[in-house]
C-alpha cells in the first residue's frame, strides 16, 4: 500500500469492518477461519509479505487496520462487544501495556507461543506476546571513543561526556521504556541519578528521531547516541551513497555485557477479548513465530527475531549475539508513568 493512499485506504477498510461486524460474528466456524481482523500500529510496508504468508499457508485473508497507538485502543473501546477485532499489535511494551490496561486482551493459552517466546518477552497469563525485539544500544563515532568508554548505559552518564551525548524526547516511549528498564533493576534512585546525569552531558537539546542522533554523531555534534538497533542496522544495510558513508563513521556497542544485559523492548500484541474470529486470531499469533516470519521481522524490518533462527540481515549477523536485560517486559509498562515523572525532574525535555 503506498503511503499517499494508506490514510484513505485505511479508513475505508474500517468503514467496511464496522458494516460487516454483525455478520462476522453471526458466521459459522467454517466461514471464521477464513479471515482475521487485524488492527495495527505497526507502519512498515515490508509487513505486508508477512500477513501474505500467512493467507498463502493458511487460507486465511488478512484484514488490517492501521491507526496510532491510543487511536487503535480508543476505537476497539469505542465498538465494544461489537468490536470485529481479532488481533491488536503495535510496537513497544509501554504501548502494549495501555491495551492489557484498557481491558481489551484475553489470554491465549497455546504451547507454541509458549515455547517459542522466551518467558520475559511474554505475559506470563498469555495476554500478549513479544514476536520481535529491538535492542536500546549506543551508537557512537569509530574517531572518538573506544568501545570500552561505552560499555554500559551508566557510562554516558559519567562527567567524562560533558557535551557528547544526543538523544530524542524524555517523553517518548523509547527512552520511557529504556528508563522503566533501569527502574526495574536498579531502583528509581539510581534510575533518577543516570536521568541526570545523561541531561548534564547532552550535546544538544533532544529532538528528532533516533534517525536523527545517529546523523548528528556523524556530523559531530556529539559522541555517542541512544538508538534503538533497527535504526542503526537500515544505515549499516542501505545501498545509499550518504547512508554508507554514515556507517562507516558509527559503530555500535551493546551495553552491560558484563552484568544486567541489554535493554530490549517488543513489537507484539494479542488476541483481543471480543475477538469474533478467535480460531484464526489464534492461528495467527502462532504463525508470526514460526521460521518463516521470524526471518521476515529480521530481514524486512531489521528487527530481531524472539525465536532462535537465522537471518539474511548483515547488520543482524556482523553484529553478532548479545546478553539480553531478563526483566520481564511488562515492567516497561508499568514503570512508565514513575520514569516520565524521573524524566521532568531530570529536565529531560
Amino acid at each position: 500500500m503506498k503511503a499517499l493512499s494508506r490514510r484513505t485506504a485505511t479508513l475505508a477498510l474500517g468503514a467496511l469492518a464496522l458494516g460487516a461486524s454483525a455478520v462476522v460474528a453471526g458466521s459459522a466456524a467454517t466461514a471464521q477461519d477464513k479471515v482475521v481482523n487485524l488492527y495495527s500500529a505497526r507502519h512498515y510496508q515490508t509487513d505486508e509479505k508477512l500477513y501474505e504468508g500467512f493467507t498463502k499457508l493458511t487460507g486465511i485473508k488478512v484484514n488490517r487496520i492501521e491507526g496510532k497507538e491510543d487511536e487503535i485502543i480508543e476505537r476497539i473501546r469505542n465498538e465494544g462487544a461489537n468490536s470485529p477485532a481479532d488481533i491488536v499489535i503495535t510496537v513497544d511494551m509501554g504501548r502494549i501495556w495501555k491495551a492489557e490496561q484498557a481491558g481489551l486482551l484475553a489470554p491465549v493459552k497455546s504451547a507454541v507461543l509458549e515455547q517459542r517466546v522466551p518467558a520475559n518477552l511474554r505475559d506470563p497469563e498469555g495476554k500478549w506476546f513479544g514476536f520481535s525485539t529491538r535492542a536500546r544500544v549506543l551508537v557512537y563515532a569509530k574517531d572518538k571513543l573506544q568501545p570500552a568508554q561505552v560499555a554500559r548505559y551508566e557510562d554516558i552518564a559519567s562527567p567524562n561526556f560533558k557535551g557528547k551525548v544526543c538523544a530524542r524526547s524524555g517523553g517518548h516511549v523509547y527512552n520511557l521504556s529504556l528508563l522503566s528498564s533501569i527502574i526495574a533493576t536498579q531502583g528509581e534512585e539510581k534510575a533518577e541519578a543516570w536521568a541526570k546525569g545523561v541531561v548534564a552531558n547532552m550535546g544538544r537539546p533532544p529532538q528528532g528521531g533516533d534517525t536523527d542522533q545517529l546523523k548528528a554523531v556523524g556530523a559531530g555534534q556529539c559522541d555517542v547516541a541512544i538508538s534503538n538497533s533497527y535504526y542503526f542496522a537500515r544505515i549499516v544495510n542501505s545501498t545509499k551513497d550518504e547512508d554508507k558513508a554514515l556507517a562507516a563513521k558509527l559503530a555500535v556497542a551493546f551495553p552491560n555485557q558484563a552484568d544486567r544485559g541489554t535493554h530490549v523492548n517488543v513489537s507484539g500484541g494479542g488476541l483481543v477479548k471480543t475477538a469474533p474470529n478467535k480460531e484464526s486470531a489464534i492461528k495467527f499469533l502462532e504463525y508470526l513465530v514460526s521460521d518463516d516470519a521470524q526471518r521476515y521481522f529480521a530481514n524486512g524490518n531489521n528487527e530481531y527475531p524472539v525465536a532462535e533462527v537465522k537471518t539474511d540481515n548483515k547488520a543482524l549477523e556482523s553484529w553478532g549475539t548479545f546478553k539480553m536485560d531478563q526483566v520481564n517486559v511488562g515492567a516497561l509498562g508499568r514503570n512508565q508513568a514513575k520514569a516520565q515523572a524521573i524524566f521532568d525532574r531530570a529536565g529531560w525535555k
